[in-house]
């Protein structure tokens, strides 16, 4: 091959890599992906107890469980198999359980996830009754309570289920929305 062509070819290979070089140089950064994770607690409890008090000072319910995370984002409130006591309108005591539970900040919204069971405890005002259910929203402020799942009341003299349920604890009324079935037993 001639000097010539020798010249061109290596003047070729450099202007190539040059050119690889400079698009390599001036492409546009990608970015990395920054991991985040989970919303993270500023604080944490275990083995706690909490007395929630209603805007009058009253109380509104307690709540016991082994452990206790607040996020700070939003001030939510995540609680691991509570046992928790709520008072009704007329001062009667509901105790009850979940695999969890959250709140959020200012404490109107109290969600039980998982199995719930509730049981108010008989006076004598009041004779015993026992809910369980599944995933129920309740509203302590407001003594409301409600699931879109299967629940079951059980009374000593009925017992009464259906898919869906919602309850004001204020009015002492309790509405099954579908597949409703009743019971009552005999007196004795």
């Amino acid at each position: 091959m001639e000097r010539n062509s020798w010249l061109l070819i290596i003047g070729l290979a450099v202007f190539a890599a040059l050119t690889q070089l400079l698009v390599w140089y001036v492409r546009p950064k990608k970015e990395t992906e920054v991991f985040v994770g989970a919303p993270r607690s500023d604080y944490t409890l275990q083995n706690f107890t909490m007395n929630a008090l209603d805007d009058q000072g009253r109380l509104s319910f307690i709540l016991e469980a082994p452990r206790l995370a607040r996020r700070s984002d939003d001030g939510m409130i995540f609680v691991d198999l509570p046992h928790y006591t709520m008072v009704d309108s007329g001062g009667n005591l509901w105790k009850g359980t979940s695999d969890a539970a959250w709140t959020n900040k200012d404490g109107t919204e109290l969600m039980l996830s998982g199995a719930v069971e509730m049981h108010r405890l008989p006076n004598d005002k009041v004779q015993a009754a026992q809910i369980v259910t599944t995933d129920m929203m309740t509203w302590p402020k407001d003594k409301r309570m409600q699931t879109a799942t299967l629940a079951t009341i059980t009374q000593p003299d009925s017992v009464s289920s259906g898919v869906g349920m919602k309850s004001d604890l204020n009015l002492k009324v309790v509405e099954f929305l579908s597949s409703y079935h009743g019971s009552m037993l005999p007196s004795k």
